[in-house]
């Protein structure tokens, strides 16, 4: 070192960096910022490079970077662009962690969530993505074990995987209520009870909701209901066969009925709107009620020929 280099002590490195002589100090005893030297009086001092790596240190600190991160920065066994990049990932999941947070503290403040609903919005704030969806993969493993992936109907249990990798970014509070509900709904016994009687019943040949034409059904069956038309009255005996005919024998309605009724579930059309709703697909008409109204009808005394 040339006797004209000029060096600084920590309070001069303080009122030329803006930081403070504490924290000069502690990264120097950290190893972030060798001195040059020692005064007479046995005091550190630093030359002018030490300015620009304490502006390195900041900077990397304030990224939220840990002290063993910066000293393997500035001891060049990792570039910047490597750490950046690796916090820019950590920053991104915790960003979407905080979100889905907000989300369900939101939800709660709304107010009308039990104790048992909160305990779960908790539990499920604290899974990772893959792990929510490994929530949905169970269940559907389970309803649909033994079905084989060409049987009639064995592809609802891809349609049943559809849950979105992550909520959206900034979840909206009826994504979030369609998140819960949908956790409760796969977790109850007697739901995958019913689904699983569906799976095995479309995996028959010959068992797959065979009748009307859906449209037709909906169109009168719907109308139906809207109007206030029973089922077993003769009105609805009239509908009943602008939808099946006139000439259908009793014991084929009957056959009908049952077939319908097997795929016919008002929990399991909700778990296809839940997720609707955390896909953000627009919220599509319920059709199971009307499919309600045609069994009935189909089962009436009144509505045999």
């Amino acid at each position: 070192m040339s006797d004209d280099t000029e060096l600084f002590t920590i309070g001069e490195l303080a009122r030329r960096t803006g930081l403070s002589v504490r924290t000069i100090r502690f990264w120097s005893d950290s190893g972030l910022v060798a001195p040059a030297g020692r005064s007479a009086g046995g005091y550190r001092l630093f030359d002018a490079g030490a300015i620009a790596r304490l502006d390195l240190v900041r900077t990397l600190r304030e990224l939220g970077l840990d002290l063993a991160t910066v000293r393997r920065v500035l001891a060049r066994q990792a570039t910047v662009r490597d750490v950046a990049t690796a916090h820019l990932h950590a920053l991104d999941a915790e960003i979407r962690m905080l979100q889905v947070r907000r989300a369900v503290l939101r939800w709660v403040a709304r107010g009308g969530s039990t104790t048992e609903e909160m305990r779960l919005m908790h539990k499920l704030a604290q899974m990772s993505a893959e792990e929510r969806q490994r929530v949905i993969d169970e269940f559907v493993r389970e309803i649909f074990d033994g079905v084989a992936p060409g049987a009639p109907g064995a592809h609802l249990a891809e349609a049943m995987r559809a849950l979105p990798a992550e909520l959206p970014a900034d979840p909206a509070p009826e994504q979030v209520e369609a998140w819960v509900e949908l956790a409760e709904l796969v977790s109850d016994a007697g739901f995958r009870q019913r689904v699983r009687e569906m799976a095995v019943a479309g995996a028959q040949e010959g068992q797959e909701p065979q009748g009307p034409d859906p449209a037709r059904a909906l169109e009168h069956a719907g109308g139906a209901l809207r109007t206030g038309v029973a089922p077993e009255s003769a009105a609805g005996g009239e509908i009943l066969e602008r939808i099946v005919g006139p000439d259908l024998p009793a014991a084929e309605r009957a056959e009908l009925a049952d077939r319908l009724a097997t795929f016919t579930d008002r929990r399991v059309e909700r778990y296809w709107q839940l997720l609707g709703v955390l896909n953000g697909r627009p919220p599509a008409p319920p059709q199971v009620p009307a499919f309600e109204w045609l069994i009935a009808a189909l089962r009436s005394p009144a509505g045999g020929p």
